[in-house]
């Protein structure tokens, strides 16, 4: 890759970086923040939920805008809302100033995202040199999260708005360097495709009702759950109606005849589910019953980081021989034996004995994350790549959702009392969530194990899908 085309890289890389440490210090600052802006645990919950809510419910819009008025455009632009709101949010004084700033940076980043996403894979050749660029950038973004754990716990101990102010500094870095280094492109020629409002609207309704039904699951009733995820399925019905029938659909449907999407965006969501629930019962664990400080769990839980490293240098190198699909196929095995392994913990654990599952959950995320990165938008036409970088982080996020209100029920539910075996009953229960996720991704993900005929992706599609087709990742707080 030439010289610019890796300070292109590291402008991106440093924006998926920012998204990742802004959601980890978020996370242990939450105690602080309820402290200092006396916010109810209910309340508390929202300063998670709308960023989630704003980040999951605008991803697929964020997607097509960035194809259709420019992947630069929307990326400078919405970085800059995303430097802004950031920083409000360290000035709230009350609760709901800081849940408006945090929906708000959610939806800046479920715009800025794909785009990013999108720069890498049309701006890179596809075949090695792009697996290489996204591999690095997936590596980046999980160290963004595994070192904002420890940075947040530190900055929390000196003051909670630092939380909020640190990357304001570092997005005013990223910022100009995006303005310097990555290349201005002709307008997108928009002509015939026109804004598919109705679209737009029903499929970003059906997301915020889906996500919000299932990220209150735990804390709201049967029926107020069963009637949020049934209208937004509802809306889901309307918005393919709507693109069945639309010139410029907002998503054209014959983008999900790649059997690799699908099953990128499935085994996805699955993933996404089992690891941020596995860490939110890890989190319950370690604090709840041992007792640990936040910056203790943060610094026990960082090894997770380790993917950091070995994605942009142990992964590509399994990619070339095996293929995306068996090393994707390998890491959902290995995230299932992690959690396995920590099915049986006990009140006394050592950390030595939860270190096995940690690291080679570690493991797993590098094998996994970045390969379905390049499953999901390989194949795909380049006007139509922000709207696969939407599909597969709507997946990632809606997984998340999914994973923290399931194993927040399952705990819940299995928990019977405030005794040492009456926590370990349900974090056990728990556990089992997260395992069962994996194993199923991890079967959906064999269907692609067949090779492709000279292809070396090791999937079984047997191409792109045609342009012209006919058809158009909670704190303990927050979860008590």
């Amino acid at each position: 890759m030439s010289g610019r085309a890796w300070g292109v890289l590291f402008v991106l890389c440093g924006a998926i970086f920012l998204e990742g440490i802004d959601v980890a210090m978020l996370n242990v600052a939450l105690p602080s923040i309820r402290e200092d802006l006396e916010m109810s645990t209910g309340m508390l919950q929202w300063v998670m939920s709308a960023y989630v809510l704003g980040y999951g419910g605008f991803m697929l819009l964020g997607g097509r805008a960035a194809d259709l008025f420019g992947r630069r455009r929307m990326f400078v632009f919405w970085l800059v809302v995303f430097l802004l709101f950031s920083g409000l949010g360290g000035f709230a004084t009350e609760g709901w100033m800081l849940i408006v700033a945090r929906f708000v940076t959610g939806v800046a980043a479920a715009f800025m995202t794909p785009a990013g996403l999108s720069i890498i894979t049309t701006g890179f050749e596809e075949g090695p040199q792009r697996n290489k660029a996204l591999l690095v950038y997936s590596g980046t973004a999980a160290g963004g999260f595994s070192i904002g754990l420890v940075v947040g716990g530190l900055l929390a101990a000196v003051n909670w708005r630092w939380v909020f102010f640190a990357p304001v500094i570092l997005t005013l870095l990223i910022l100009v360097a995006a303005l310097v280094l990555i290349p201005k492109s002709p307008r997108p020629d928009r002509e015939g495709q026109g804004v598919d409002l109705a679209g737009a609207l029903s499929v970003t309704g059906a997301i915020l009702l889906l996500v919000f039904g299932v990220e209150r699951a735990a804390h709201a009733s049967a029926a107020v759950t069963a009637a949020t995820i049934g209208a937004g399925l509802v809306l889901f019905g309307v918005f393919i109606a709507i693109e069945r029938r639309s010139a410029s659909p907002l998503v054209r449907l014959g983008i999900f005849r790649s059997g690799s999407l699908v099953r990128a965006n499935l085994a996805g969501m699955l993933f996404a589910a089992g690891f941020f629930g596995f860490q939110f019962i890890a989190v319950l664990y370690l604090q709840e019953l041992r007792g640990w400080s936040t910056l203790q769990t943060s610094f026990a839980l960082i090894v997770i980081g380790v993917d950091a490293i070995l994605s942009p240098t142990l992964t590509p190198r399994l990619v070339a021989r095996f293929g995306n699909a068996r090393v994707i196929f390998g890491g959902l095995l290995l995230a299932a034996l992690s959690y396995a392994l920590f099915l049986p913990v006990g009140a006394d654990w050592t950390y030595l004995a939860m270190f096995p599952s940690l690291i080679i959950l570690g493991l797993a995320f590098s094998l996994a994350y970045g390969p379905l990165t390049i499953l999901a938008t390989d194949g795909v036409a380049e006007e139509e790549q922000g709207v696969a970088g939407g599909l597969l982080y709507t997946s990632f996020q809606f997984g998340a959702a999914l994973g923290l209100s399931f194993v927040a029920t399952v705990n819940i539910a299995a928990t019977d009392g405030t005794s040492p075996a009456a926590l370990l009953d349900g974090y056990r229960a728990a556990l089992v969530v997260p395992l069962l996720a994996a194993l199923v991704a991890a079967v959906i993900s064999a269907f692609g194990l067949r090779t492709r005929s000279g292809a070396g992706t090791g999937d079984g599609d047997t191409g792109p899908v045609p342009a012209a087709a006919p058809d158009k990742a909670v704190p303990v707080e927050a979860a008590r």
